[in-house]
């Protein structure tokens, strides 16, 4: 079935933006990759090194306000789990994607954007079986009040999250997904970043936000939003928590099999939940996505056929 077959994108397709952080312009174009290849980001500024880095949890190098990756000769990517939501929740298993400045363009602050150009650059299926990582038993990530969880459920990935901050306009915010295609681009993909306003000037002492606008984010004043249209969701705080942890998931390098659940966390909590779930091969099993749910089609019909004869 086409639909359990690895994916990636029929034509190439460009974008030109500003980084979130950087304030750099930057260039990219998403390309068709072959079977197994998974995400790779190309860097083509640097000269001289090893400019390919996989969008994998083990390349991941800093979560200060994003996901960042980077290879053994020190370049990086940073700002990637907008995208990563993007490419994981419309089902792509393979790209390359050049990109010419250390982070990809932050767009609107979405993911929207980018659930667009894939949609215009097709889906191309290809001759190699699917693969996802079924979760086996509980793994939970704590880390203070923050607290994480990937557990077994029997089909697709399920998420729940849930935030808490002190300004009004945002305080207590709960979010479900079932992550399908239709799903996050319904109802999750427009949801913006967010930052406040008190702590711009101490992230652009260190190098971050200089590239953030009332256009690329939703800044928030004490308990005033300061964009003048507003807000797209009124819970769009907790649904780009949930956007962001879309991208992080996939740095795992599959779609899951299970259930996860996110409590007031961040880039660095979701990537310390994989590296605890990788910590231990019981806790996961690599299946055939194809086999795996034709499986369960003949147990649902063997207990169907059950329930007949005892009745």
């Amino acid at each position: 079935m086409e639909k359990y077959q690895q994916k990636t994108i029929k034509h190439e397709i460009s974008c030109v933006g500003i980084g979130l952080h950087t304030g750099n312009k930057i260039s990219m174009t998403l390309k068709p990759a072959d079977v197994n290849t998974g995400i790779v980001f190309h860097r083509t500024d640097p000269a001289g090194q090893d400019a390919y880095i996989p969008a994998h949890h083990d390349y991941v190098v800093d979560t200060r306000m994003c996901t960042c990756i980077g290879n053994k000769d020190g370049v990086k990517v940073a700002t990637i789990e907008h995208l990563m939501a993007a490419i994981h929740a419309m089902g792509i298993n393979n790209m390359l994607i050049d990109i010419d400045g250390p982070e990809t363009p932050v767009m609107d602050g979405s993911a929207v954007p980018f659930v667009f150009l894939l949609e215009c650059a097709g889906t191309k299926v290809q001759s190699a079986p699917l693969k996802a990582i079924k979760i086996l038993k509980p793994v939970t990530y704590k880390n203070g009040d923050k607290e994480l969880t990937l557990q077994p459920s029997e089909k697709g990935l399920k998420m729940h999250f849930a935030i808490d901050f002190p300004a009004s306009v945002i305080g207590h915010q709960e979010a479900d997904l079932d992550l399908t295609a239709s799903n996050f681009k319904n109802m999750f993909s427009r949801a913006r970043t967010f930052g406040f306003l008190q702590d711009i000037e101490m992230l652009r002492s260190i190098g971050l936000a200089r590239g953030g606008s009332l256009d690329n984010a939703i800044l928030v004043n004490d308990n005033t939003i300061m964009n003048k249209d507003g807000l797209r969701y009124s819970n769009e705080f907790v649904r780009h928590k949930m956007l962001d942890a879309v991208g992080d998931l996939y740095m795992s390098g599959y779609t899951l099999i299970g259930e996860f659940s996110g409590s007031r966390s961040g880039h660095t909590d979701t990537n310390a939940l994989l590296t605890a779930l990788f910590a231990d091969e019981s806790n996961y099993e690599i299946v055939d996505m194809a086999s795996y749910y034709s499986s369960l089609t003949e147990e649902n019909d063997d207990d169907k056929e059950f329930r007949l004869e005892c009745a």
